[in-house]
């Protein structure tokens, strides 16, 4: 930040004021969250599917016109990419070609750890225009659909917050834990 002479004596104001001694001074503004807020906004959900909703859940049966209403236009056709990515996709044999010239664009179904990161996700983010529009089921059906494109789960197969968690992603074995509380080592 360049501050000229003019500009000298308002930033030295601004200065002394972020740095009062009255760490208890306020302005007036906002208020405290009540616990309600708060819960609405709590809607992350962990790997092992802590916080994952319970409700009836969904499929790839249902899932295919929810994608085909609020996704084709940005991933295009069963998820094989549009103007946004490309969510559908595995290797041959599951395999990781690490640090190649040309590597393979990733996918859902070729690089995402965690079935439920692509809830979480889709819960969150999508769709583009109206993130965090969509029903807790119809985020289970979706998740479901794209799942079955990428050859995970059985089309047929209901998605719920008992089961999301136990999917085993084609990639997660790729994926360390890292929680350098446990030890003094880094991976």
């Amino acid at each position: 930040m360049i501050i000229n002479q003019f500009h000298q004596p308002l930033f030295s104001a601004l200065l002394m004021l972020s740095f009062s001694a009255d760490a208890d001074m306020h302005f007036g503004l906002g208020k405290e969250a009540s616990e309600k807020e708060i819960s609405a906004w709590n809607i992350d959900v962990r790997p092992d599917g802590s916080g994952l909703p319970s409700t009836e859940g969904g499929n790839a049966i249902q899932g295919k016109n929810l994608y085909q209403q609020h996704c084709q236009f940005c991933h295009g056709l069963a998820g094989q990419g549009g103007a946004y990515d490309q969510l559908v996709g595995r290797l041959e044999n599951d395999s990781f070609p690490f640090a190649e010239h040309h590597p393979p664009v990733n996918t859902i179904g070729n690089y995402w750890p965690w079935a439920t990161t692509l809830f979480d996700y889709i819960r969150r983010a999508m769709p583009y225009t109206r993130p965090g529009s969509l029903s807790d089921d119809e985020v289970y059906s979706l998740t479901a659909y794209i799942l079955y494109e990428n050859k995970i789960i059985p089309e047929d197969m209901m998605l719920t917050a008992h089961n999301l968690p136990t999917i085993e992603m084609p990639s997660q074995r790729r994926f360390v834990p890292d929680n350098r509380t446990e030890t003094q080592a880094l991976r």
